[in-house]
């Protein structure tokens, strides 16, 4: 029972305090369940952060399923959900409900053109680490930073790409195995 606690505790408290979406939850989520809990090793952390990536949906509440499935089956995948989603329910219900009173504040207005630089930095971080514990090299960073140019200078669909990289990645593959 504490287990269920826990996790839902550490989503929750992620959840709340964090600007950014997903990909600035990652490191805080890592630091929590592969640092100080040691319930899961790197290695696997990368690998269930690449099936969240791929899973449709949102990126932190995909992480809380599959975190919570791992450590505690079906009720765990529930409580990590449950944890990292309510409290940007809540405060998107609050934001929804006082709109029309801030929507035009110049203060509000300049403190989110505050926030922005930071929340650039905080999805940069787990990026660069994620690339790290994968092995990405500056070698190897050209196909990334590619594909990048691609979605946004070339104004390529994301699904071309990952379909195209995913093609590329299993002929790769083929290719090394006998």
């Amino acid at each position: 029972m504490r287990i269920f606690f826990s996790l839902f505790w550490i989503f929750a408290k992620i959840g709340l305090f964090t600007l950014g979406g997903g990909y600035a939850m990652l490191p805080l989520i890592e630091a929590e369940i592969v640092d100080k809990h040691h319930w899961i090793d790197k290695k696997e952390f990368l690998d269930l952060t690449a099936m969240a990536q791929a899973a449709p949906g949102i990126l932190a509440v995909n992480m809380a399923i599959f975190i919570g499935y791992k450590l505690a089956g079906l009720p765990g995948a529930a409580v990590t959900t449950l944890g990292a989603a309510l409290p940007s329910f809540g405060i998107i219900l609050l934001i929804a409900l006082f709109f029309h009173d801030f929507r035009q504040n110049e203060t509000v207005a300049r403190i989110f053109m505050g926030i922005r630089p930071a929340v650039v930095a905080l999805i940069a971080v787990p990026v660069l680490r994620l690339s790290k514990t994968a092995g990405v090299t500056w070698k190897s960073a050209w196909f990334p930073l590619l594909c990048a140019l691609a979605v946004w200078l070339g104004h390529v669909s994301p699904v071309y790409v990952v379909l195209v990289a995913g093609l590329g990645g299993w002929l790769f593959c083929r290719r090394k195995t006998p």
